[in-house]
């Protein structure tokens, strides 16, 4: 889904020459008498805060979807705006900063705690409104196929009446494709800065889809590892969960902030087309946060089948350990038996090889036949014995 299909402008091309541009409200005062404060002036020597920087990726000017200008600065941007009251700016910044948002803000009456938010950064997903300005926080995804995870990214976005401010924090989303489709199709650029956020939102859930193919793969490895017995399967599930937990807050507020743009649609005169095309990203991120949500729920379950065979396998192995010792204690019974078996004789002719001088056995006739007798008879009383405690 792109907002560049020719299906898509040649499906709403008797909605677009009824009405050619749609405004989020019908507030159409001029700009000065929408600001809350005048812009200050800069102090003598001071940098201007409103010169573009390292920040600004791109600054244009638009009318009646087609491109005006590339204003090389703020300032310029504000001054060609304001010398076209039908004109809309559509700029694009990268982790601005905070002069050059205050700047915006005192242009474009931005409120204070959406430019802080903006400033910031690490914000959940959400939409709120602020007068006739809407403030959009999106949570971005890509697929890092080399390092195998999600690495996420953070887009603010003003859209006013004739504007459109996008802020972005990480490597995600790149908007310059997004521009250059939307330059393409300036039937629908004409319908203004409703129809570029459209664009944007369906570039951040088009986003989605590579990464969940590629979630999908790691969920099919993980599933091999684990039943291959893996040791370093448990880790990967882990991280894997982690980054799920992240991509559900991505994308479940998303369902809910979609819903509450597509109410607002009688309210606001939303174009018919817009409609259509919102209710399909819609479709979209529902689709997208339950694939999500089953990811999750799967990695939970081979946690618990990983766990389980863990167990399974110390178990086994604890079993093996077992039958070892047992086996090794029979051996150490036998052998403790036949020794205490061998020390009965040997202590018998121990005492009599001492040859003392009173020792009556010594002169005794029966004394060896009594000593021979006494070892036989010790020596079987102990197998005996050892035998019927299954020791032999």
């Amino acid at each position: 889904m792109t907002v560049s299909s020719p299906a898509k402008i040649r499906k709403g091309s008797r909605a677009q020459q009824q009405s050619t541009e749609v405004r989020i409200v019908s507030d159409r005062r001029p700009r000065a008498a929408r600001r809350r404060h005048p812009e200050p002036a800069p102090a003598p020597g001071a940098p201007d805060p409103s010169a573009e920087g390292p920040s600004v990726i791109q600054a244009t000017l638009y009318r009646e979807g087609r491109k005006v200008s590339s204003p090389a600065t703020l300032a310029e941007t504000y001054r060609q705006l304001r010398e076209h009251p039908d004109g809309m700016a559509w700029i694009g910044l990268h982790r601005p900063t905070e002069e050059e948002l205050h700047s915006l803000a005192a242009e474009f009456d931005l409120h204070e705690l959406a430019v802080e938010d903006a400033l910031e950064a690490h914000q959940r997903p959400k939409l709120e409104r602020y007068g006739d300005t809407l403030f959009v926080v999106l949570r971005a995804a890509r697929y890092l196929d080399a390092q195998e995870e999600v690495d996420f990214g953070e887009l603010h976005v003003f859209v006013g009446p004739d504007f459109l401010i996008s802020v972005r924090h990480g490597a995600a989303p790149d908007l310059s494709a997004v521009r250059r489709r939307m330059e393409e199709n300036p039937d629908l650029l004409a319908l203004g800065p409703e129809a570029v956020l459209y664009a944007i939102l369906d570039a951040v859930v088009d986003g989605y889809a590579p990464v969940v193919a590629g979630v999908q793969n790691d969920v099919d490895e993980i599933e091999t590892e684990v039943f291959g017995g893996d040791p370093a399967v448990s880790r990967r599930i882990y991280e894997l969960s982690r980054e799920m937990v992240e991509f559900q807050r991505a994308t479940r507020p998303l369902v809910g902030m979609l819903h509450g743009l597509m109410a607002g649609f009688a309210k606001y005169g939303t174009d018919e087309e817009l409609q259509r095309y919102l209710r399909d990203v819609a479709d979209h991120v529902t689709h997208t946060s339950e694939r999500v949500d089953g990811f999750r729920q799967a990695l939970t379950d081979i946690l618990t089948v990983n766990a389980t065979l863990v167990t399974q396998q110390q178990n086994a192995e604890m079993r093996a350990l077992a039958e070892a010792g047992f086996e090794q204690n029979e051996e150490i019974k036998k052998i403790s038996s036949w020794a205490a078996i061998l020390f009965a004789p040997t202590l018998v002719g121990t005492i009599y090889g001492m040859n003392f001088d009173n020792m009556p056995e010594l002169h005794w006739a029966g004394g060896y036949p009594f000593a021979v007798v006494l070892m036989a008879l010790v020596c079987t009383s102990l197998y005996l014995v050892f035998k019927k405690k299954d020791w032999l």
